[in-house]
């Protein structure tokens, strides 16, 4: 009997290590949990692994654009972002990523084509659409079109109305298209949730002498 307990002793402590070791093992290849943690270039090298393994694993495809944006390798991001809309063409996380990845490239006109995309496809209910009608309204500013990217950044707002470089960016778009009075409110808004944003309170004495 003793040396019976010592053997299912001995197996019990194989069975616990075993177990933590695949625990260990499961959470270290985990791309999404490496990238919500800020480890962009772990989260990369295990998404490349999963798709060697299943080269149809979009979600795969998902996390490596993510990641690779995140880490500012945003032609990578595109390419990758390209191969996974050959897999999934409406998956609206591939094109809002694919989008970003030539937005930051300068990318404009592709970009904004896939920002209305997004947009046609989650209409108010994705995850990122304040992001995008926040970036839809920086290429505006880009090309020049003040009017387009006030509607844009009014959206971005109304999406998360707490976000004082977004109200900034609103408040910029109307000066640029000489609607001071409006800038003025935008700029009071983004001044009254982050009072050290001094770009916005520039932006308010900059509006206030052309109003007077």
């Amino acid at each position: 009997m003793k040396f019976s307990f010592r053997k299912q002793l001995a197996f019990t402590f194989i069975c616990l290590f075993l177990i933590s070791s695949f625990s260990f093992a499961q959470e270290k290849k985990d791309a999404l949990k490496a990238y919500k943690a800020g480890n962009y270039k772990q989260a990369i090298e295990i998404c490349e692994e999963e798709i060697t393994q299943n080269a149809e694993n979009i979600n795969s495809y998902i996390v490596l654009c993510w990641a690779l944006i995140a880490d500012k390798q945003n032609s990578q991001a595109e390419v990758w972002g390209e191969k996974a809309r050959n897999i999934s063409p409406y998956n609206q996380y591939v094109i809002e990523s694919l989008a970003e990845a030539k937005y930051y490239q300068g990318k404009n006109d592709e970009a904004l084509s896939l920002f209305q995309e997004y947009i046609s496809l989650v209409q108010f209910n994705g995850s990122r659409i304040g992001d995008v009608y926040y970036f839809m309204g920086e290429i505006f500013i880009r090309k020049g079109s003040f009017q387009h990217a006030d509607i844009a950044f009014s959206q971005a707002v109304r999406n998360e109305p707490v976000n004082d470089l977004w109200w900034t960016r609103l408040g910029y778009a109307r000066e640029m298209a000489r609607n001071y009075n409006l800038a003025s409110i935008a700029y009071d808004k983004a001044y009254s949730l982050n009072p050290q944003n001094l770009e916005a309170r520039n932006g308010k004495k900059r509006v206030m002498s052309k109003i007077r």
